[in-house]
C-alpha cells in the first residue's frame, strides 16, 4: 500500500472508530459487534506501526467514552484506563511472556469480566459522597443520585477517610428478562441485553427512572483507601469485602497454562451464572510488582481481559425480509425459528447485504449457525450444508423497492443497494421516528407506533409537518389510543421541541455519518443552521475530529433541493435554527487562527488544550494544510510534525504557546 493511501485508510479508521466508541460509550447504542470493532482497531494499530503514523489522540491509544450532555462533569483523581484484550491462548502467552521478562515470581487473579457499566464510587467519612462514570478515562459524568438507587451498594460504611472504588453496574439475567417482560406490555422498545439496559438505566437524567430499574453492582478495584496499605490485590478485595461491598469470586491462578485452562472451562459453564460476562480479567496478585510492570496510556500492563468468542446456536431460515431505512438503504433481515442465545430469544437476525448473502450462499429453508456477535446483534455465522434440503434456490436480491417500487441502484465500490426515491415511504416513516426520539428531537408520546399512524393516516407526511399538528388535533385525538390528554400531551411536547438547541436538530436530520457528538461540533463552529448549510466541505473537516467523509455527507446532504425546502418549512413552524450554547470564547486572542496539536504535552491534557484554544477564538483542526496557522508539538510529534515542516507551517511547543496567551507573540493578533 502507498503511504498516501496508507494514510487515507489510517484517518478512515480513527473515523470509524471514534463513531462506534461514542456509540457504545456515551449512547449505549451499539452498531456493531465487539468481534468487528476489535478487528478494525487491530488493523488501525497494525497501520499506524507499519506507516510509522502516531497520534495521541487516536482511538489506538486513547479511552473510548466521554460526558453525555446534561450530566455535570467529574474529574477522577486517578486515570482511569481500559483493558487490553486477548481473545485466544497465543495471545495469553504472548501476554504472559511479556511478564516473564520483568520477573518470574507471580500469581494472577482471576475475575468475571461484567458485561455492564464501570463506575467509580468516592466515599468521604463513611458516606457514599459521589458516582461517575469512567468517562474517557479523566473525566466523567456525575450519577450520584442515581448510583444510590443500587439496593446492594452501601450508602454507609465502617471506614473513615477517603475511600474511591471502582465497579460494574449490571443487571443479572432474571431481572433483565422481567423488565423487559414488563417493557412488552407497555409497548415500550426491548433492551437488546442487560449490558444496554444497565448501562441506559444508570445515564437518566430522570432518577425516578433508574430507580425502577434492578441494577447491581460488583466492585473490582481500589483506587485509594486513606491511611490503608495493601501488597496485593487479594489482600485489596478482602478489605473491600468486609466493608459489605459485592464483590466477584476470585480464584488464583499460579501459571498461564491454569489461566488457559481456566478460561476454556468458565466459557463452557457460563450460562450457569446469574448475571452475564463475556470473559475473565486476570491481574497480578502482587501489587509491588504492578507498579514495576507500569502501564501505556490506554492499559495497564499488569492485566489482560480475556474475551469469549460469541455464543452459537443452529437454527433454521424461515424467511428473507428486505427492510428500508432511513437513508434509503435495504436492509435483508432473516426471519428464523425462535432459539435461545445468551438469555434471549432470538427470532431475527441481521444479514447485512446482498455481497454477505451470495459470499455464505444462504438460502431460504437453510439449517444455520447465529451468533449473538458481542452480546448484541444477532447474526448468521455460516450454513450447515450437510442439512440442506433439495431444491433450494440461492436468494435474489430485488431490483426494485419493495415498498414503493422504485428502482434500486448500488452505488460504485459500496456494497449497499439503495432505493432512488427520495420520498420512499418506507425511508420516510424511519427518518420521522429518527428524528421524534429521544437523542433527537425528544418528543415525548411520539414514538414509533404513534410515528407511524400519524402518517399512515396522511396527517404527516415529512418531518417538518409534526410541527403544524396543533391544526389537527381533533384528528389526532380519534387515532387509537390517543384521545383527548394524550394529544393535548403530545402537542405540548411539539412545542416544546422547537425551543432545542441546535445541535439537537442537526442530529435529528440524519445526515449519514452525523451523530450526537459530530452533531454538537458543527452547532458549536457554524452557530446557525444557515451558516452551516453554506459551509463547504475543507472548512467542516477542518474542525477536529471531523473527517473528510463526513464533512463531504453534510455537504452532500444540504445540496438536496428535497433537504433545503423541509429545513426552511421546519423554520417557517418556529423551529429553533441556532446554538443556544455560550460560544466558547473568553477572548479574541486567537481569533481567527487554526492549530494542530500533535504528540503528548506536558501540562495538558488534550481535550483542555482544545477547550482554552477555542476559548480564544480559534479553531482546533485534525489535520494539517496550508490554512493551518499554528502546530502546537508535544513529546513525540506524529506525521502532523512533519507534514507542517513541508508546508512551511509554524509550529510552536507548550512554552511559546503559553506566551502566546499572554499576548507577548506579536503575530498572535496579526
Amino acid at each position: 500500500m502507498e503511504d498516501s493511501a496508507a494514510k487515507r485508510q489510517i484517518l478512515k479508521l480513527r473515523e470509524e472508530l471514534r463513531y462506534h466508541n461514542d456509540q457504545y460509550y456515551l449512547y449505549d447504542d451499539p452498531q456493531i459487534s465487539d468481534g468487528e470493532y476489535d478487528r478494525l482497531m487491530r488493523l488501525l494499530t497494525d497501520l499506524e506501526n507499519e506507516y510509522n503514523d502516531h497520534d495521541p489522540s487516536s482511538p489506538s491509544v486513547t479511552v473510548g467514552g466521554g460526558v453525555l450532555e446534561g450530566f455535570e462533569k467529574v474529574r477522577h483523581q486517578t486515570i482511569q484506563l481500559s483493558l487490553a484484550n486477548a481473545f485466544n491462548d497465543g495471545e495469553l502467552r504472548d501476554f504472559d511472556n511479556r511478564i516473564q521478562k520483568v520477573s518470574s515470581h507471580y500469581v494472577y487473579d482471576a475475575e468475571y469480566k461484567f458485561d455492564g457499566l464501570s463506575v467509580i464510587l468516592h466515599y468521604q467519612n463513611g458516606r457514599l459522597l459521589q458516582g461517575a462514570t469512567r468517562g474517557d478515562g479523566q473525566i466523567g459524568e456525575d450519577i450520584t443520585q442515581n448510583i444510590k438507587t443500587i439496593r446492594s451498594l452501601p450508602k454507609k460504611i465502617d471506614f473513615e477517610g477517603n475511600l474511591i472504588l471502582r465497579g460494574e453496574v449490571i443487571i443479572k439475567k432474571d431481572d433483565f428478562l422481567r423488565l423487559n417482560a414488563v417493557r412488552r406490555e407497555q409497548n415500550l422498545m426491548l433492551f437488546a441485553n442487560p449490558r444496554n439496559a444497565a448501562a441506559g438505566s444508570l445515564r437518566q437524567l430522570n432518577v425516578a427512572v433508574t430507580k425502577e430499574r434492578p441494577l447491581d453492582i460488583f466492585i473490582f478495584n481500589v483506587d485509594e483507601a486513606e491511611g490503608k496499605e495493601f501488597t496485593s490485590h487479594r489482600e485489596m478485595l478482602l478489605f473491600v469485602q468486609s466493608l459489605h461491598f459485592p464483590v466477584s469470586d476470585i480464584k488464583t491462578m499460579k501459571n498461564i497454562e491454569e489461566v488457559i485452562a481456566y478460561c476454556h472451562a468458565t466459557e463452557q459453564k457460563r450460562e450457569e451464572l446469574s448475571y452475564e460476562i463475556d470473559g475473565l480479567v486476570f491481574k497480578i496478585d502482587d501489587l509491588a510488582l504492578r507498579a514495576k510492570l507500569g502501564s501505556t496510556t490506554k492499559n495497564p500492563r499488569w492485566a489482560i481481559a480475556y474475551k469469549f468468542p460469541a455464543e452459537e446456536k443452529e437454527t433454521k431460515l424461515i424467511d428473507v425480509q428486505i427492510q428500508v431505512g432511513r437513508t434509503g438503504v435495504l436492509t435483508p433481515v432473516a426471519n428464523l425459528e425462535p432459539v435461545q442465545i445468551s438469555g434471549s430469544l432470538v427470532s431475527r437476525a441481521t444479514l447485512h447485504n446482498e455481497d454477505f448473502i451470495r459470499e455464505k450462499d444462504i438460502r431460504i429453508g437453510d439449517s444455520v449457525i447465529v451468533r449473538k456477535a458481542g452480546e448484541i446483534i444477532p447474526e448468521i455465522v455460516r450454513v450447515d450444508l450437510s442439512k440442506r434440503p433439495q431444491h433450494t434456490q440461492p436468494f435474489i436480491f430485488p431490483d426494485t423497492c419493495p415498498q414503493c417500487g422504485y428502482a434500486v441502484k448500488r452505488e460504485q465500490s459500496q456494497s449497499a443497494v439503495k432505493c432512488t426515491n427520495i420520498a420512499c415511504p418506507a425511508a420516510v416513516l424511519r427518518r420521522i421516528i429518527h428524528f421524534c426520539s429521544r437523542d433527537a428531537m425528544n418528543i415525548e408520546g411520539m414514538g414509533p407506533a404513534v410515528c407511524a399512524a400519524l402518517y399512515n393516516v396522511g396527517l404527516i407526511q415529512e418531518v417538518s409537518d409534526i410541527f403544524f399538528l396543533k391544526e389537527k388535533r381533533q384528528e389526532i385525538a380519534k387515532l387509537e389510543k390517543m384521545g383527548e390528554k394524550s394529544t393535548d400531551n403530545l402537542l405540548a411536547s411539539i412545542e416544546n421541541a422547537k425551543k432545542n438547541d441546535l445541535n439537537k436538530l442537526i442530529f435529528a436530520l440524519g445526515i449519514p455519518l452525523i451523530g450526537q457528538r459530530a452533531a454538537k461540533l458543527l452547532a458549536e463552529q457554524f452557530r446557525t443552521m444557515s451558516a452551516l448549510m453554506a459551509a463547504e466541505a475543507e472548512e467542516i473537516s477542518s474542525i477536529y475530529e471531523m473527517g473528510e467523509k463526513m464533512a463531504e455527507e453534510v455537504v452532500k446532504y444540504f445540496q438536496e433541493e428535497t433537504h433545503r425546502r423541509m429545513i426552511a418549512s421546519l423554520e417557517a413552524s418556529g423551529v429553533n435554527m441556532s446554538s443556544l450554547a455560550a460560544k466558547k470564547s473568553d477572548s479574541n486572542l486567537l481569533s481567527g487562527k487554526i492549530f494542530v496539536v500533535t504528540g503528548t504535552l506536558k501540562n495538558y491534557t488534550r481535550n483542555e488544550i482544545k477547550d482554552i484554544i477555542e476559548s480564544h477564538g480559534a479553531k482546533v483542526s485534525g489535520s494539517v494544510s496550508a490554512r493551518t496557522n499554528y502546530v502546537l508539538a508535544g513529546e513525540e510529534p506524529g506525521s502532523k510534525y512533519e507534514k507542517a515542516t513541508r508546508l512551511g507551517v509554524a509550529i510552536i511547543d507548550e512554552e511559546e504557546f503559553d506566551e502566546m496567551l499572554k499576548g507577548s507573540t506579536s503575530d498572535a493578533n496579526q
